[in-house]
């Protein structure tokens, strides 16, 4: 296996669809963690500012992120987002070098 495609992205909602954003990125994890390809989906919310989401994601390719963004509930997302935040995602794209299990 070459590298895991990993990623950490910050959501700054809209205050008044902070509630709605947060349950829109939790109902993304189950279905998320079940895809192939899908090594480690996680969802956050920041300790000073419950407001603000954090996600965690590794994917054992960037084909296989890929195909998770072309699924119809994220491609709506990601085209909708801005209906949803204060400004755009902060993603921060990352190369895992420590070991990844089997």
């Amino acid at each position: 296996m070459t590298h895991p495609y990993s990623l950490v992205g910050v959501a700054q909602p809209k205050p008044e669809r902070a509630a709605e954003l947060r349950e829109l990125l939790l109902s993304f994890v189950e279905p998320t963690r079940a895809e192939p390809g899908c090594l480690a989906y996680h969802f956050h919310e920041d300790r000073a500012d419950p407001d603000r989401f954090v996600f965690y994601e590794v994917w054992r390719s960037r084909a296989d992120l890929d195909a998770h963004l072309a699924l119809p509930h994220m491609a709506a997302f990601w085209e909708n987002r801005m209906d949803y935040l204060q400004r755009d995602l902060d993603i921060t794209w990352l190369n895992m070098r420590s070991p990844y299990p089997a």
